[in-house]
């Protein structure tokens, strides 16, 4: 028989790619989140509009499904995350909903889950200096996420944890790096760095400048949406539960990233740097356990992946431009 599946958040950008790989491998896949998925239709079988916030709403949509791959959240880039002014609905609103789908799929017999996690839960202090930060599996512990975002995604990770040893159901944990690629957000104040910044540089007439937060000197790394979605499945596929980093160890600062993103644009523009919300001076991957337990490990490059988004971005920012400009 198919399997049925339940992809919560499948209207957002990883949650989109997923129900298309999913429904590719010929799984039966039902979609649910608080909108439609903003930049293509849904490949799922079904798709819910609904409040995972709601007991009513989780219940309906847990009937009869198989396994959970759970990738709602209250999220965004530094500029949501980092400023302060939305972490009491980042908190309340992400760990309601795996609160929710945990309690009420063990009410419905549901045996496997997927959670995504964050490397956001890693703890600041190993992650000051911009050129050796620890990001590995073992150093979450003594527990100082550098955000309310990173405090809920640990606690969380205790949760599907804790649900495992006293109910007996299958979970695996993935902590992602900064996922990018085409159909994310890509403006109004959620985006990730690349996204942002690839939107600067399409925005930018050859010649002029852009802006960065901070000295543009921190680092980080970013893992393209395919080999994202390959080591979900893969995790799945085994029998490690994790939690396992899903990320690239590629690590870039961001100005590089921004010169990337020009090189690739063909335009030569100025950096200025202005203060904003920057979270830890460093992160990068550490692949260790994901090639020890799974066998396998990102290798795309991030040129490779940033020429298939700054081309998408180019083409939003060039259609948002037309609209604006035939509604004048």
């Amino acid at each position: 028989m198919t399997k049925r599946i339940l992809v919560c958040g499948a209207g957002g950008f990883i949650g989109g790619h997923l129900v298309k790989r999913l429904r590719s491998e010929g799984y039966w896949v039902r979609g649910v989140d608080l909108k439609h998925h903003e930049f293509s239709p849904t490949r799922a079988n079904e798709f819910v509009i609904g409040d995972l916030r709601d007991p009513a709403v989780v219940r309906s949509v847990l009937a009869e499904i198989d396994e959970v791959y759970q990738l709602a959240a209250d999220m965004g880039g530094a500029g949501y995350i980092f400023t302060g002014e939305h972490d009491a609905a980042v908190m309340h609103n992400s760990a309601m909903v795996n609160l929710n789908v945990l309690e009420f799929g063990r009410e419905a017999g549901i045996r496997k889950y997927f959670y995504s996690s964050s490397a956001c839960m890693y703890p600041a202090y190993n992650q000051t200096d911009p050129d050796k930060p620890n990001c590995s599996e073992d150093s979450a512990y003594p527990a100082a996420p550098d955000s309310e975002y990173g405090w809920e995604k640990l606690f969380s990770e205790r949760l599907y944890a804790a649900y495992q040893r006293n109910y007996g159901v299958e979970i695996r944990v993935a902590r992602f790096h900064n996922i990018f690629g085409p159909e994310g957000t890509w403006s109004g104040g959620r985006e990730k760095a690349p996204a942002a910044i690839c939107r600067k540089v399409a925005e930018a007439p050859d010649g002029s400048e852009i802006e960065i937060w901070g000295d543009g000197k921190q680092t980080r790394s970013f893992l393209y949406i395919d080999e994202c979605i390959e080591g979900i499945w893969r995790l799945m596929d085994s029998s490690f539960a994790g939690p396992v980093n899903i990320g690239s160890e590629e690590m870039v600062t961001i100005n590089q990233l921004a010169e990337m993103a020009m090189e690739i644009a063909g335009k030569r523009l100025l950096v200025r740097h202005v203060d904003g919300p920057l979270g830890v001076r460093g992160r990068n991957s550490d692949n260790r356990l994901i090639r020890d337990r799974l066998g396998w490990a990102p290798s795309a490059s991030l040129r490779a992946g940033l020429e298939v988004t700054y081309d998408w971005v180019a083409e939003q920012v060039a259609t948002h431009h037309k609209v604006l400009t035939a509604s004048r």
